[in-house]
This record gives C-alpha cells, sequence and structure tokens, in this order.
C-alpha cells in the first residue's frame, strides 16, 4: 500500500500537470485543483500508513552506477507526508477560489502540481541521490511559483533571485555534506549511512555542511534572508505551502542528520543547533512584531517558529549526550509538536492573509481595519490562526509550546555546567519570545479587524468565495481539534521518532513520564467556560435592557464622528517597542513638517515615515555583494584582448602547477 500511495501521488501529479496545460482558462480551476488536493490527499494517506508502521518501497533504475533510487518512507517521513500532505490538500482547495490573473496561468498550476509532489518525495526518499533530486524539483517549482506575478510588481524579481540564491546555497552545502557520508559508507542509501557517526573531522564537516543547509531551506537566521522577501510575493496559497510545508523539510533534515546519520556527535553540535534556534526565534519575532506589511509579519513569525523547533532539537542533542534521554525525549517530542502546531495555525493565517488581500488589494496593516463586520469568517479563521500563534491555551500551538517548556525546565542539572547555564537562558528566550508574539497578533488582528477602515479598499471588502471560506475554516479547525485533543498527536509524534518520553491519555491528554507532567486540555476548556459564560450571560440580559440607540453630538468626547487617522495604527502600535530595541532593529525614521505658505509658524502638516530593514541583509550579505561585484568588475581587466598577456597567463599557470607536483 506504500508504493501504491507514492505511485497514486506521482500519476495525480502527471494528471494535474496534463490537466493545467489543456484545459481552457475559464475551466482550469477547478480541473486542476481537485487534482491537486488528491495528491495531498494520497499524500496524507501514504504518511499516515507510514507511520502507523507500513512499509513499502519503489525502486526506479538509472543508468549511472549508483544502483536505483529508492522511495521508502520510515515513520518520520511518513509523519512529515502527513503534515505535508493536509496542508498541500487544504492550499489546493483554497487555490480554485483564489487564484485569477496570473496565478491562474498553465505554468502556476502545473508549478503547483509539482511542487507538492516534490515535497512528499523528498519526506519518502531513502537515499541521497533522489533525496537531492526531489529536492531540487522542489526549489526549481518553488522559484517559479514565486515569480507567478512577476510582470504586475516590480518587486517579485528581486525576492526570486534572493530565493534562488539562498536555495541553492542550501543545494550546494547538503551536497558537500552527503558527499563526504557517501564516500565514508561506500554507498548513497540512507541505510548505509545510518552507520557512519563519530566525532572525526570529517564528521565535523559533514555535520555542519548539512545542518547549514537543511537551515538555509528553514529560513534560520542568519541564513532567512529570502523568505521575508518570497513569502510577500509569491501567491498566497503558494505562502502557506512554503511556510507551513516547505520549511519543515530543513526541520525534517536537522532531525534526519542528529538522529540517524550523526548520531552520538560533539557537544559543540547541539550548542550550534540550540544557538542557531535561539538566535532565529527571537531576532524573527522582533522583527514579526514592528512590520506593518501583513505577510511580512508572517514570514517573520515562521523564522520565530522554526527557531523554536531548532532550539528543541539542540535541546535534545545536549541532552541526549548528559545521558538524559528521557528529558531529551521530550525536548525532541516537542519539536515535533511545534512541526505539527505551526503547519496549522500558518496555513489557517496566510491564507487568511490571501482572503484579505484579495478583497482589499492591501497587505499594509496601516491601511486596513473594519474588516471583522465585512468578513466575518476570515476575521474568525484569523483570529483562531492568531491564538494559536500566540500560543494561548485551548490551541494545538499552546500543547506545542507547553510541552517545550516542560523539557527545558527539567532539563537542567546541577552536575552539568552546560546545562546549569544554558537552560535557564533558553527557558528566558522562550518567554520573550511568547509574550512578543502575543503583542505581535494582537496587532495583527487588532488593526485589520477592528476600528474603523482605513482605505477604500478595507470599506468596500467582501467575504472571500466558498471554496476560500471552506479551506480556511478546516485550517482553523485543525488548530482548535489538536489544542482540545492533542493525545492523538502525542502517540503520532512517538510514533514517529520512536519516543518513550511523551505519551497520552486517550485522545484528550498528553502524559510525559519523564518529567513527571501531564496536561488535559478538557479542564482547561472546562474552567474558560465555567468563567465565560456567566459573564457573556450578564452582558446579554443587560443589553436587551439597554437597547443600543443612535445619537450625533456635537462634542462626544472624541467618541463620535472619529476619523481613522486619530486610531492606532500598526506602525504607532509597534513604537514602544522599536525604541526599545533600536539599537537591534536599526530603524530608519523621517519626520517631515509642512509649514504653512502664509506664515512659517504655522505647521500645515506633519508626516512620519519609518522604515525597518533587516540588519542581517544590510550588515552581512549587501556588503559581500558589494565586495564580490567589485572582484568580478576588477577582473574584467583580465580579459583584455592582448595575446602576450594571455601567453604570460599560460606560463605562470605552468610555474604554479610545476611548484605543486613538485611540493
Amino acid at each position: 500500500m506504500i508504493a501504491a500511495g507514492l505511485l497514486a501521488q506521482a500519476g495525480l501529479m502527471a494528471a494535474a500537470v496534463v490537466l493545467a496545460a489543456v484545459v481552457p482558462a475559464r475551466y482550469r480551476a477547478r480541473a486542476a485543483g481537485p487534482a491537486i488536493a488528491g495528491i495531498g490527499v494520497a499524500g496524507a494517506v501514504t504518511g499516515l500508513l507510514a507511520l502507523g508502521g507500513s512499509q513499502g518501497v519503489v525502486e526506479m533504475p538509472v543508468a549511472l552506477p549508483i544502483g536505483p533510487l529508492l522511495l521508502s518512507p520510515t515513520a518520520l517521513g511518513g509523519f512529515f507526508m502527513l503534515v505535508i500532505g493536509i496542508v498541500g490538500a487544504i492550499a489546493a482547495v483554497y487555490a480554485i477560489g483564489y487564484v485569477h490573473g496570473p496565478s491562474a496561468s498553465r505554468s502556476s498550476w502545473m508549478a503547483l502540481a509539482v511542487f507538492l509532489a516534490s515535497m512528499q518525495l523528498v519526506a519518502a526518499a531513502a537515499d541521497v541521490v533522489s533525496f537531492l533530486l526531489f529536492w531540487e524539483l522542489m526549489a526549481v517549482a518553488s522559484t517559479a511559483l514565486v515569480l507567478t506575478e512577476h510582470a504586475q510588481r516590480a518587486t517579485v524579481r528581486p525576492a526570486a533571485i534572493w530565493y534562488a540564491g539562498m536555495t541553492q546555497v542550501s543545494f550546494f552545502l547538503l551536497l558537500a555534506g552527503f558527499g563526504i557520508l557517501a564516500a565514508q559508507a561506500g554507498s548513497t542509501q540512507f541505510t548505509a549511512l545510518a552507520v557512519t557517526a563519530g566525532d572525526s573531522t570529517e564528521a565535523n564537516v559533514a555535520f555542519v555542511c548539512l545542518v547549514l543547509g537543511f537551515a538555509a531551506k528553514a529560513g534560520v537566521v542568519p541564513l532567512h534572508v529570502w523568505l521575508p522577501r518570497a513569502h510577500p510575493e509569491a501567491p498566497s496559497h503558494v505562502s502557506a505551502l512554503m511556510s507551513a510545508a516547505m520549511v519543515k523539510l530543513g526541520v525534517y533534515g536537522v532531525i534526519l542528520v542528529v538522529t540517524r546519520f550523526l548520531v552520538g556527535g560533539a557537544t559543540w553540535w547541539g550548542l550550534l543547533i540550540l544557538g542557531l534556534g535561539l538566535v532565529s526565534a527571537v531576532y524573527g519575532i522582533l522583527q514579526a512584531s514592528v512590520a506593518s506589511d501583513l505577510k511580512r509579519l508572517l514570514a517573520y513569525s515562521t523564522t520565530e517558529n522554526v527557531g523554536l523547533m531548532l532550539l528543541a532539537i539542540g535541546s535534545a542533542v545536549l541532552l541526549r549526550s548528559n545521558g538524559t534521554t528521557g528529558v531529551a525525549d521530550v525536548a525532541l517530542a516537542a519539536c515535533l509538536l511545534l512541526v505539527m502546531a505551526h503547519a496549522a495555525f500558518k496555513t489557517t493565517l496566510f491564507l487568511g492573509a490571501g482572503s484579505i488581500l484579495r478583497a482589499t488589494g492591501e497587505r499594509d496593516l496601516d491601511r486596513l481595519g473594519g474588516l471583522g463586520s465585512r468578513m466575518p469568517l476570515t476575521a474568525a479563521a484569523f483570529g483562531i490562526g492568531a491564538l494559536g500563534a500566540a500560543a494561548l491555551p485551548l490551541t494545538v500551538g499552546f500543547v506545542a509550546e507547553w510541552v517545550l517548556l516542560q523539557a527545558l525546565i527539567h532539563g537542567a542539572s546541577a552536575s552539568d555546567r552546560i546545562l546549569a547555564i544554558v537552560m535557564p537562558l533558553t527557558v528566558g528566550a522562550v518567554a520573550l519570545t511568547a509574550g512578543l508574539a502575543l503583542m505581535t497578533f494582537v496587532k495583527a488582528y487588532g488593526i485589520a479587524f477592528l476600528a474603523r477602515p482605513r482605505s477604500q479598499g478595507a470599506e468596500q471588502a467582501r467575504e472571500s468565495p466558498l471554496t476560500m471560506r471552506m479551506a480556511m475554516a478546516a485550517a482553523a479547525m485543525l488548530v482548535i481539534a489538536l489544542g482540545l485533543a492533542p493525545g492523538l498527536a502525542a502517540r503520532a509524534v512517538a510514533d514517529a521518532a520512536g519516543l518513550v518520553g511523551i505519551g497520552s491519555t486517550g485522545l484528550l491528554g498528553i502524559d510525559l513520564p519523564a518529567v513527571g507532567a501531564l496536561l488535559d486540555p478538557a479542564w482547561l476548556a472546562i474552567l474558560a467556560a465555567a468563567l465565560a459564560v456567566p459573564v457573556l450571560m450578564v452582558s446579554l440580559r443587560y443589553a436587551r435592557r439597554r437597547p443600543r440607540r443612535e445619537v450625533d453630538l456635537a462634542w462626544g468626547c472624541g467618541g463620535v464622528r472619529v476619523s481613522p487617522r486619530m486610531q492606532y495604527t500598526a506602525t504607532s502600535y509597534a513604537e514602544p517597542l522599536a525604541r526599545i530595541f533600536d539599537d537591534s532593529l536599526r530603524p530608519e525614521r523621517d519626520v517631515i513638517v509642512t509649514h504653512s505658505s502664509e506664515a512659517r509658524y504655522l505647521v500645515e502638516r506633519i508626516q512620519y515615515r519609518q522604515r525597518l530593514s533587516d540588519v542581517f541583509e544590510t550588515r552581512l550579505y549587501l556588503p559581500a555583494i558589494g565586495l564580490v561585484d567589485r572582484m568580478t568588475t576588477a577582473g574584467r581587466r583580465l580579459q583584455n584582448g592582448k595575446i602576450h598577456f594571455y601567453l604570460a597567463y599560460s606560463f605562470i599557470a605552468f610555474l604554479v602547477v610545476l611548484v605543486v607536483v613538485t611540493l
């Protein structure tokens, strides 16, 4: 059945590509969309079978002397196939109603089918060559999708170039790391690579190359610069797939490295992963908290969430090296729960952002407002996603971060100096990110959906088509369902990585015997209902006694005929935070004062502008690109068309070869 599921994905991908190519534009979405949703369903079913212990192999013979390409998902690969498949199916249903204009082109639908199928097959790959083949196919297809609207906006092409460049950096790092392991093992199959572990020079180099290669795809700081550029420019259903599914394959790769390929390495391995996660989590949520572009905010939030996942993996490596295997299992389980949680709420949020963009034509929070009454289902779905992203109770985000904190709190050891220092610092960083995440999504929801509209697009917004509403509702239901009944998720996580430090109490609760902790969201739900129901009943009773009346007063304490300009914007809401973290964020501020033409002492208008750039991009990447550009410009002088210079080059090269051979 595993083989049948893998072949079904390939067949559905081929069918979707053919339908996208031959069906007229008027019917293309209704033809290709269901086929692509079928790819996701087939992948989810195949992943569920692999997660349950089923085995199967698909061999693809090749002419190269490396043996056949193998597809054989493990339980861990099946877990990621399940997550990617569900996200892909929801995004495909959403795309049926969302795509229009350039997004409805043949190439976009074809690339979407290839993108989803290749992500599934990356998680199913059982040898290096097939893994890298589908990894590169995923990169090419996603680049084409980022370029979908390049003719409409000038910012799309630079974003695609950044993305393509970073994804190739990822590929070459992975090629180097896997090449070292394959050379040591004498085989490209994952089963052979699994025995090549140890603290040797080759293992250290392979570890660094693989972790950095996977980190680049996951959007980890400082390799994250493509993410806040590509996500806002891609169509929203593609942004959901890239954020909720594709970046998880980077996390999947890091887990493979530390649990299968290079087990039992040096202590600094865990510190490196934990450090990358710590910086990514804090920096990502800081940038998200001050961003006013909704999709850019969600992109930086992804960097924060991936940082928490790497933080959990690094903690697991450190704890396992210290012999605390039970708590290490809890930390690794927290990572997989974070993968599941992020897939659920980030799908909801990006689809909600797409609904807003389609209805208003705006991504700038400063120009939104009042959408709660105009787009009620979008507001409800986005609100649930925001609750999950802020890790509030009764959502899957709360469950995942609760498990992570349990591992970090119980992982501190007085007998190990590294753990005694690192774990409390990590707990503090997680607490900081949680607080900033709450502020960020209060800002995102409040500014977009509450108060008064700040633009004509927001004023005239209407609810999205049926398929979009269905997809948003399905994703939002996952956020709540997995938060209220996380026991099934706990079982899936334990089966995926063979963990004994986590279990379930039926469908509702999570049991962590390694740390003596138990979470039962049912009691939280009962407590919330006990507090909320009386308040609602009293409010409704007094609302009926005092009906609402419309009044029109000349002066009403600022509450009557208020202009939207008198209300908070996303920029003003985040201004105190931007000042507190001024040294880290480096904002550029301009205050333009326009005086009256009649008297310079009378002010006619004041304009405030604030521009926030990525510190790593401006301080690291742009200077490096400038240096390379200057070097290549200088290198042009070598090719000057003079034959005696070329003869001199050949003679110098010949002398260098002789010296090297002699030495």
